[in-house]
């Protein structure tokens, strides 16, 4: 995926310029926490903290069916995903907004499985069942954001950059 950077002087230091996308990749890949922001039935914002992984420079994620967040991608599949650090100075916080896609394929949750033990070791090991993480009413669905765009906002010196990505929404 190859995204269209846009620096945007009017929120950046003049000394800052754009975040190379490798770097934004970075910090998405070696992130252990998210916040996942999706929208209720009502239209209130839910927004939690959750573990996840970059696979093939794409955010992924998972939850059980019952939980809020699963809710309301049922009727919303739009939604934020962001990273970063809790910091004022130093760090670089990414923002991803776009579309949740449900991944079933066999293959695929494989390879996620995988690489959320690789990530965050045994703890987080996850038997692949049909289209989902588990087995037994124990299961989770399994999803990837395509993003539409990210934000990158760099601390030393402060700089916004902004990727736009070709794939429709």
């Amino acid at each position: 995926m190859s995204p269209v950077a846009e620096f945007d002087a009017r929120f950046s230091d003049p000394a800052a310029g754009p975040t190379p996308w490798t770097e934004t990749l970075r910090v998405l890949r070696d992130a252990e926490l998210y916040w996942l922001t999706t929208v209720r039935a009502d239209g209130r914002p839910h927004v939690t903290p959750l573990i996840g992984v970059v696979h093939g420079d794409v955010a992924h994620f998972c939850t059980g069916p019952q939980e809020q967040k699963a809710r309301n991608l049922e009727h919303n599949l739009q939604v934020t995903l962001t990273t970063g650090t809790n910091t004022w100075a130093k760090g670089l916080d990414v923002v991803v907004e776009g579309t949740a896609v449900r991944t079933a394929d066999r293959p695929v949750l494989r390879a996620l499985a995988d690489a959320y033990v690789d990530k965050y070791g045994e703890t987080w090991r996850f038997d692949v069942g049909d289209g989902v993480f588990g087995a037994d009413g124990h299961v989770a669905h399994v999803f990837r954001v395509e993003p539409s765009t990210v934000f990158a906002f760099a601390k030393d010196p402060h700089g916004q950059t902004r990727y736009r990505f070709g794939h429709p929404h």
